[in-house]
């Protein structure tokens, strides 16, 4: 059974999104503000992190880099901000996906549900990816460039992975977002930018001139071909 932890000041909320995910079939843990989050989520390791931005004791982006820090849980923000410019920062520290309050707990739900597919399809066993000095072992989610191991979030990894299968060929923000978030219902294309700088950030020897994930202006994103 998979468990879930639930972080919002709002006891409405979070009894709210207990009870949605209870009668689903999770195991529930919740917290109320950051310090408590961080303990339960080192203490009970669960599989998933809903978390809300405004939080008291350390706010909910904060956590998140603390959680990013320690780890690759996947991480669903709760957050009153519609900017799209407020989705990103989350999204940049490590974020997996969003959701906007006010909210249906059936959506939230069905997120949850889409993220932890995406995160076991991201540890399938039987897959090995080798492109030049890279390699990426999708039964353990590991991932290796000329011998050094880069840890990964589980939506960075498939996205690396989906690129990697296929070097040279253009992909565009929409078909990544199909790839890494299946039938989630809500996503924007500008998302796929966070995490191609989250990427860049972690395996490129400068990102800012990449020689992995590369550019295509107008259209998207490549993987490199090896034989470049």
């Amino acid at each position: 059974m998979k468990t879930i932890l639930v972080v919002d000041d709002e006891p409405q909320i979070v009894t709210l999104v207990r009870d949605y995910l209870e009668h689903g079939g999770f195991t529930v843990f919740t917290a109320a503000d950051g310090p408590t989050a961080l303990r339960t989520a080192s203490t009970q390791h669960p599989d998933l992190v809903v978390l809300d931005l405004g939080l008291p004791g350390i706010d909910g982006l904060d956590v998140t880099r603390s959680l990013r820090r320690n780890g690759t849980v996947p991480i669903i923000m709760l957050t009153a901000r519609t900017a799209e410019s407020d989705k990103l920062v989350g999204l940049e520290l490590g974020a997996d996906d969003y959701v906007t309050k006010p909210f249906s707990p059936k959506e939230l739900v069905a997120r949850i549900r889409s993220v932890l597919r995406r995160s076991e399809a991201a540890k399938a066993p039987g897959d090995l990816i080798r492109v030049g000095d890279v390699e990426l072992i999708v039964s353990t989610m590991a991932l290796t460039i000329a011998g050094r191991r880069i840890e990964l979030t589980p939506t960075e990894f498939q996205l690396l992975a989906t690129m990697a299968r296929q070097p040279g060929r253009v992909f565009s923000r929409a078909q990544l977002l199909t790839a890494v978030r299946g039938d989630a219902l809500e996503a924007f294309e500008r998302a796929i930018d966070a995490h191609i700088k989250n990427l860049r950030r972690k395996i490129e020897p400068d990102p800012h001139n990449p020689q992995y994930l590369l550019t295509v202006f107008g259209v998207g994103y490549r993987f490199a071909d090896a034989r470049r």
